[in-house]
């Protein structure tokens, strides 16, 4: 296959499945776009260098995996542990036109969670993956899913209930 073929291919699996990988990463990024965005070009950079190894299975698999991967290595990167997390951001910006469809209050509690467990939840439960193919991406054991995912959704059930006042019938 020349280069150019190749070249042909990813762009337009690119064109394609960007959309959606840049969804998984803001859900992985806790709503953080800018992260998101970054997660996705070293994602797509990662697949484009092993391109022949990820079309020769399921590309789209490939990828996401590669983002979980992405998303991992940025965490374990010295000065994002170094970094602090203010109470007030010091000026706003315009809000983002693709986070209509994410839920404000949930990707905040996504943000709450560990790296790994949310992005096992994220994987289970808006990806819609088996365990088993869940495990594959996150490179652990079924049984590790499962705990990760179950006490990823006993959190956010935890940080997503609304108090309800005294004599309300619910």
């Amino acid at each position: 296959m020349s280069s150019r073929d190749r070249d042909r291919e990813f762009a337009d699996f690119v064109r394609t499945h960007r959309a959606g990988l840049v969804t998984t990463a803001r859900l992985l990024a806790a709503g953080d776009a800018h992260l998101a965005e970054d997660l996705v070009q070293n994602a797509l950079v990662r697949v484009y260098l092993a391109w022949g190894r990820a079309k020769a299975g399921n590309v789209v698999a490939y990828a996401r995996r590669t983002l979980v991967n992405c998303h991992a290595d940025h965490h374990r990167r010295g000065f994002t542990r170094r970094e602090r997390s203010a109470a007030a951001v010091p000026e706003t910006v315009a809000p983002d036109p693709g986070t209509d469809a994410l839920d404000a209050a949930l990707v905040a509690a996504l943000g709450d969670l560990p790296p790994r467990m949310r992005a096992a939840v994220v994987l289970r439960h808006v990806h819609d993956l088996s365990v088993d193919d869940t495990a594959h991406a996150l490179g652990c054991t079924t049984g590790t899913v499962k705990s990760q995912t179950a006490r990823g959704l006993d959190k956010l059930r935890a940080a997503l209930a609304v108090p309800t006042l005294e004599g309300d019938p619910r």
